[in-house]
């Protein structure tokens, strides 16, 4: 069993060619002893934005503060807090921040 303060996991900059402002937390993985799923906070500034990218693995995403964006194959829907997100795999998709106000949000992939 882990329990833990999510600030108190180091914040990594995502680098990923397209991404502008955004910081990853992986607060529950192997290293918790967590078999088959990784659970990540990312933080992203105001103005800022994931890459558009897809992967073989599908994603759920649980909005906890902020407002933004998710963008899906063209298509645009608006994000805050409480929203949730299904990332099916294989899909272009983006994370945007608003102008004015950062966005932060789980993300649920599987480990493998």
């Amino acid at each position: 069993m882990k329990i833990g303060a999510v600030d108190q996991v180091e914040a990594v900059p995502v680098e990923m060619d397209g991404a502008s402002g955004v910081t990853m937390r992986v607060v529950i993985g192997e290293p918790q002893g967590a078999p088959n799923f990784v659970m990540r906070v990312f933080d992203v500034a105001p103005g800022g934005h994931s890459p558009h990218h897809s992967h073989g693995f599908e994603h759920e995403v649980f909005v906890l503060s902020g407002r933004g964006t998710f963008v899906e194959q063209g298509r645009e829907e608006t994000l805050a807090a409480g929203d949730v997100v299904f990332v099916p795999p294989d899909v272009v998709h983006q994370f945007r921040a608003a102008a004015d106000e950062g966005l932060r949000f789980i993300c649920v992939v599987p480990r493998a």
